[in-house]
């Protein structure tokens, strides 16, 4: 029977899942291990193994990674009509690791119950199943994660590793929620042995790449990324402590989690609840005798306090905020109460990003685009400083030919395939900085930083939709256009 969002599962006639199944190893041939509570007892470090389930041909166009996860799609479907629950919960992870999403949603509604994936930034349903087996889809998630079982009322937090045939380590942050329909459960998938990729991959381009690089040189200041959750603050910042990571320097990292292990670094975890925050471990690491610094939030006025402290004490800090853009960062912190003078003495570079989805080079093709949308990019083209423009062609600036998504095998027919990042890099400078002394406005600080060779992320999505790397609709998904 095939399932699509357009012919989901039918939700009548299930069995009732029997409950002894409840306990049966969590993936077959996969390893996992539940992060264990001190309230509750340790969970079998060491399940069975279970025997290979029968693998689905696959069609002669499908790739080796397309075949497994229609395989294991098949499985899902499988596993759902025979109410085999912990079938069902292996293969809808092991699904959505194949399609590299990075959230799992599972969300009771008034008839049926649905799985989400969400694939680069976008969630796409998958399949339904009914409502009757719900209750054993979430008993089964809350025990690998160590939750409380029987406890429905109020959310719940967990978190479990899992490590895949193939050697991959992937850490599952589980969320609970109570709601009208039933509890809802959100799986966040990270993948503990990911290679980090170099910045110039990230998708940093020309001065801001050349900028962010002269910072990392420094030996002291403050560099902080800025975006909305899930833009791809933590891997830039990695990225940033892979160039800097040699012997001879002492790096200590303080984060909620530790996403990624690397070695070379000193990783630590904080833990609010036990007063481990962000400040606290910053002041434990300027008597670490430390060179460089990364911190992953900078929340209130106590650390930046502490991470203005490093910066002027000879230290390289590197942390992530929450803003709009690079400029709306300075106004945040001085929201926050630290003077401009300290903001002019050890701030270097502030990088705002945000993730687009990349187009399929298998199936992209030539999009006509209105003449509304060629006036509003024209505008922003217009403005791109000079030494972005030399690495175009002059009539690649005035034909504005942008792209769209067509649809092939090798993309599932979506026409995207992977994200790439839009970079908004504001570098310090003295005439920025007499303007942030002198309380000028945003808008001010905003047009000088461009004037002095900062790129927009409209007009960095813009160039990458040029470069047929992504469509307009997709730039202006993410970025505000300049209503200059």
């Amino acid at each position: 029977m095939a399932v699509s969002p357009s012919n989901p599962l039918p939700i009548t006639s299930f069995p009732t899942p029997d409950p002894s199944n409840l306990g049966c190893p969590l993936f077959p041939n996969l390893e996992t291990k539940a992060e264990k509570t001190p309230d509750q007892p340790p969970q079998n470090q060491n399940p069975p193994i279970i025997a290979n389930q029968a693998q689905t041909p696959s069609t002669p166009n499908q790739s080796p990674e397309q075949s497994a996860a229609q395989n294991q799609l098949t499985l899902l479907q499988n596993s759902i009509i025979s109410a085999n629950i912990p079938q069902l919960v292996t293969s809808c992870l092991t699904y959505a690791i194949g399609l590299r999403s990075s959230d799992v949603h599972i969300e009771p509604k008034d008839n049926t119950i649905r799985i989400r994936f969400r694939v680069d930034g976008v969630l796409r349903e998958i399949v339904e199943y009914p409502p009757n087996i719900h209750p054993a889809v979430v008993s089964r998630i809350k025990i690998m994660s160590n939750l409380k079982i029987d406890e429905q009322r109020i959310p719940q937090d967990g978190r479990a590793q899992v490590t895949t045939p193939e050697g991959r380590e992937m850490d599952l942050r589980v969320s609970t929620l109570p709601t009208v329909n039933g509890e809802k459960v959100v799986m966040r998938i990270q993948e503990r042995t990911r290679q980090i990729p170099a910045l110039e991959d990230l998708g940093l381009t020309g001065m801001g790449l050349e900028n962010l690089k002269k910072s990392l040189a420094l030996p002291n200041g403050i560099i902080l990324t800025t975006g909305p959750t899930g833009s791809g603050k933590t891997t830039t910042l990695y990225s940033c402590l892979q160039l800097l990571n040699k012997t001879e320097v002492n790096i200590l990292t303080f984060e909620d989690p530790v996403e990624i292990q690397m070695n070379g670094l000193n990783q630590s975890q904080v833990h609010p609840d036990i007063e481990y925050d962000f400040a606290r471990g910053l002041r434990a690491a300027l008597r670490q005798d430390p060179d460089i610094m990364m911190v992953g939030e900078i929340r209130d006025r106590e650390t930046i306090d502490v991470a203005i402290e490093a910066s002027l004490t000879g230290h390289l800090v590197l942390s992530t905020i929450h803003t709009n853009s690079a400029v709306e960062t300075l106004t945040r912190i001085a929201n926050m109460g630290v003077p401009a003078f300290l903001m002019t003495a050890t701030i270097n570079t502030i990088i705002a990003q945000r993730l687009v989805r990349q187009l399929c080079q298998h199936c992209k093709k030539p999009a006509q685009t209105n003449e509304v949308n060629k006036i509003t990019a024209k505008k922003a083209i217009d403005r791109l400083n000079e030494v972005e423009k030399k690495g175009f062609a002059p009539q690649v600036l005035t034909e504005l030919q942008f792209y769209e998504p067509g649809g092939c095998d090798q993309c599932d027919q979506i026409g995207y395939h992977g994200r790439v990042g839009l970079y908004e890099v504001l570098q310090m400078n003295n005439e920025l900085r007499h303007l942030l002394v002198k309380g000028t406005s945003t808008l001010d600080i905003e047009e000088a930083a461009i004037k002095g060779g900062m790129t927009t992320l409209e007009q960095s999505g813009l160039l990458k939709a040029l470069q047929g790397l992504t469509t307009l609709s997709e730039v202006y998904r993410v970025a505000r256009p300049d209503d200059n």
